[in-house]
């Protein structure tokens, strides 16, 4: 496969990656979260949250809370017991309290509480995402090759227990450092490919879950441009209360990808 030169590699590689850590700075991002709680039938309260919360068996999650608690829904108030019905593999229903946003999320049939603080200690102590260095030879061509029909797939989750459903597209072929490669490709957020892989450095200067990166559009013929210099962390990379997936199965590159982003720092671990 073809390496792509470009003129202005570190230089556009720097604006997007600069807009990467703007995005991981915004208030309520990933790197606010200060709590998962999962949930059952029986009510139950939290330390750091008002009110009592139960997940209703029928898809459902109960809020019971006073006014004076101060949750607040789409800007109405909770006083008493409020359902709402968060939708699988969706962000979450939102609910307020202060400055705080409690996300209530549904995992096929879990339901969860996870806490976005702008006081967490991983956004407040946020300083910049480690990377590798920023190489052309990273830089591929790569074949996307599109199933006759579109597949659904099921993934584990860093949550043991938890599965994450997908639909795959094809597969995307490629070489790198001359071995052979071959990953099952999910359909990117804006468009695109998305590739989520393990390789020879997860869990050895990169995120032992693994890393995603985004493609553009195949072109008519299935040629895509595959930038490794782009691949990223997953949530799960900063923050132990997320609930990201795995890649799917055999998404494991069989050499060692120097390229993208590394481990990030965990203040929360220090």
């Amino acid at each position: 496969m073809t390496i792509i030169e470009s003129t202005d590699l570190v230089g556009t590689w720097q604006e997007w990656h600069a807009e990467r850590e703007n995005v991981l700075r915004a208030p309520h991002g990933w790197l606010s979260l200060t709590g998962l709680h999962w949930l059952d039938a029986a009510p139950a309260a939290y330390p750091e949250l008002p009110g009592t919360w139960r997940a209703t068996g029928d898809g459902g999650v109960e809020i019971t809370a006073a006014a004076s608690c101060g949750l607040e829904i789409d800007g109405a108030v909770v006083d008493g017991t409020v359902r709402i019905e968060p939708v699988d593999g969706l962000p979450g229903v939102l609910v307020t309290v202060g400055a705080r946003r409690i996300e209530v999320i549904r995992r096929t049939d879990s339901y969860a509480l996870r806490v976005r603080d702008p006081q967490a200690l991983t956004l407040t102590a946020f300083d910049s995402i480690p990377t590798y260095p920023v190489e052309p030879r990273w830089v591929l061509i790569g074949r996307f090759e599109p199933y006759d029909e579109l597949r659904p797939i099921t993934v584990d989750a860093v949550v043991e227990g938890l599965n994450h459903y997908f639909t795959a597209v094809g597969e995307v072929h490629l070489e790198i450092d001359g071995q052979p490669q071959r990953l099952v490709a999910l359909p990117g957020k804006d468009g695109g490919l998305s590739l989520h892989f393990r390789d020879a450095t997860s869990g050895h200067g990169t995120y032992g879950g693994g890393r995603i990166l985004a493609t553009g559009d195949p072109a008519e013929d299935g040629t895509v441009i595959v930038d490794l210099n782009r691949t990223v962390n997953l949530p799960c990379a900063f923050t132990e209360f997320a609930t990201c997936p795995l890649p799917p199965a055999g998404n494991t590159v069989t050499v060692p990808v120097e390229a993208g982003e590394r481990s990030p720092a965990r203040p929360d671990l220090a």
